[in-house]
């Protein structure tokens, strides 16, 4: 897949830390203008992705927001002029609670951002591809989305509906050369996980004894699964969720 994506522009959101910044450093390996979307800006992913020779541009985005997004979308289009992949990766764990203490904020917020940001995304960046004729997507989801954990309903409510957002998209843009996938990410080590876990010994423990393969996965690895789905060797493949997870939800 050596310059697999040259002149090619990808977006990603989400793209400042963790998975996203693996993500699109990976895309501008590839040879891929990128395009990073994210609440706060990071200045070193900005520089890793230029010493790769990769042409990028960062846009502040609230993806639960949709007059964010489509400005996201229409600054990418009238900076690069077209949009080949995009990686709808933004997300939060929100706060932990079983279900009847979860509070509407925090909800509404997890929802927003996991769910109803990957809507707002998909929406904008569709028509866009139908005007070129072509186009991919990949939304993150998470192993939360293909089984229940507990104390965290917004969360796994949130990567479950984006699995069937996903799986309809796909449906609708089968037959129009557009792409839709998921990626199921299992324990990853990003600074949601060291939240997550307080970067405790027992809680890290504790998540490492969750994955078959006894270990965190890599933001890296992750990046990978996207790169492969975006490719042309993944051209016969839509409307898959897919699991990336050192065999998690195989127990």
């Amino acid at each position: 897949m050596e310059n697999t994506f040259k002149d090619k522009v990808a977006l990603v959101t989400g793209a400042s830390f963790g998975i996203g910044r693996a993500t699109a450093l990976a895309f501008a390996k590839k040879g891929a203008k990128v395009v990073l979307a994210d609440w706060v800006e990071n200045p070193e992913t900005m520089d890793l992705i230029k010493k790769e020779g990769g042409e990028v541009l960062f846009i502040k985005c609230d993806v639960s927001n949709g007059k964010d997004v489509k400005a996201l979308i229409q600054k990418t289009i009238a900076t690069f002029g077209r949009l080949d992949f995009a990686y709808n990766n933004a997300g939060i764990e929100g706060n932990s609670a079983p279900i009847h203490e979860c509070s509407e904020e925090n909800w509404d917020r997890t929802i927003g951002i996991n769910l109803k940001g990957i809507w707002l995304c998909m929406k904008y960046e569709i028509p866009e591809m139908l005007k070129q004729g072509k186009g991919v997507i990949v939304n993150c989801s998470s192993v939360a989305g293909l089984v229940g954990f507990q104390g965290l309903p917004a969360y796994v409510a949130s990567k479950h509906g984006v699995i069937g957002l996903t799986k309809t998209a796909a449906l609708e843009c089968a037959k129009l050369s557009i792409r839709v996938n998921a990626v199921c990410p299992g324990v990853i080590q990003t600074p949601m996980i060291d939240r997550l876990t307080g970067k405790k010994k027992e809680s890290i423990e504790q998540f490492t004894a969750l994955e078959p393969m006894a270990r965190f996965g890599l933001a890296e690895e992750i990046a990978n699964a996207v790169i492969w789905l975006c490719s042309e060797e993944a051209s016969f493949v839509t409307g898959v969720a897919m699991p990336v997870d050192g065999g998690f939800v195989a127990q």
